[in-house]
């Protein structure tokens, strides 16, 4: 048996399909046009090309992008002003600061200035709060996508047992409370794992879904999963270069022996990481619904 692959770039092409048309509406009957400001202190490269990437984003779809690069010395306080400046912002629906911040700013702090209803990363503590009891908020990005990849390729998990490996507050836990409660992609029991699980296969061997997203290249193999298993791989991992100097990436899961085992797989790359900046513009147009009343 070969594994189904889930197409994060197919699953995230067609969900932007659907918010270009979305958009258009909004703005030709409420003549609302979502908008979006990302902030990035520093010159970090990674950061600038997934700052670049959402910008990108953001104006294919017709949201409205604006884009603040701060010094790396930037003081703390500067960040906080921005970020007031563009809670006030009615232009402005959505706020993200592009993570990790250089080293004397206090992250925590800085994400929780951001006004709730503007926080379309779902990082602030009102989201994650209305997150865990299942009320209307904006789901964190990754989790996000990776239910959106679930539902969309027909796995069913009511009643299946999920084993997620990772505990990040970014991934690993928001996607386990998820898939705990009563809803698409959810309804399942849920096993968390991590780097100090004694005897990991012995919960991955039982399990029906497997998301993966701790870090580590290549750590779930073959003999760790059942037959007819789902592997959702969250893990992007550089292991390497080419010879012409690109990065070799691989993911949590040994991709190429465990597809031979698996029902279905995401590849990485192609597999969750699309699917992140996508479900930040439909975060980004569900705010834009909220400040119009729409909601």
């Amino acid at each position: 048996m070969t594994a189904k692959i889930i197409s994060g770039t197919e699953t995230a092409k067609a969900i932007r399909e659907e918010l270009k048309t979305e958009i258009a509406e909004l703005k030709e009957k409420h003549n609302v046009v979502p908008g979006l400001v990302t902030i990035l202190v520093g010159e970090d490269p990674a950061s600038q090309s997934y700052v670049s990437a959402k910008n990108k984003t953001a104006h294919a779809l017709g949201i409205h992008s604006e884009q603040v690069t701060l010094a790396a010395d930037s003081s703390e306080q500067e960040l906080l002003n921005l970020i007031d400046k563009y809670n006030n912002d009615e232009k402005i629906h959505g706020i993200l600061v592009q993570l990790p911040l250089p080293k004397h700013i206090n992250e925590a702090k800085v994400l929780y200035a951001i006004n709730p209803d503007k926080d379309v990363d779902g990082f602030h503590p009102v989201n994650v709060g209305k997150m865990v009891l299942g009320e209307q908020c904006y789901l964190p990005c990754t989790p996000h996508g990776i239910l959106e990849l679930l539902t969309r390729s027909g796995v069913n998990t009511s009643g299946a047992e999920v084993v997620v490996i990772g505990r990040s507050n970014i991934v690993g836990k928001p996607i386990s409370n998820l898939m705990l409660q009563k809803r698409d992609a959810g309804n399942a029991t849920v096993t968390i794992c991590h780097t100090r699980t004694r005897d990991m296969a012995a919960h991955t061997r039982r399990a029906d879904i497997i998301i993966a997203a701790v870090g580590v290249p290549k750590m779930v193999t073959a003999d760790m999963v059942k037959d007819g298993v789902v592997i959702i791989d969250v893990g992007v991992n550089r292991i390497g270069k080419t010879a012409d100097g690109k990065a070799i990436l691989a993911g949590d899961v040994d991709f190429d022996a465990v597809k031979e085992k698996a029902a279905a797989i995401t590849p990485v790359p192609g597999g969750v990481g699309p699917m992140t900046i996508t479900m930040l513009m439909k975060n980004t147009v569900q705010a834009a619904r909220l400040a119009a009343g729409l909601i």
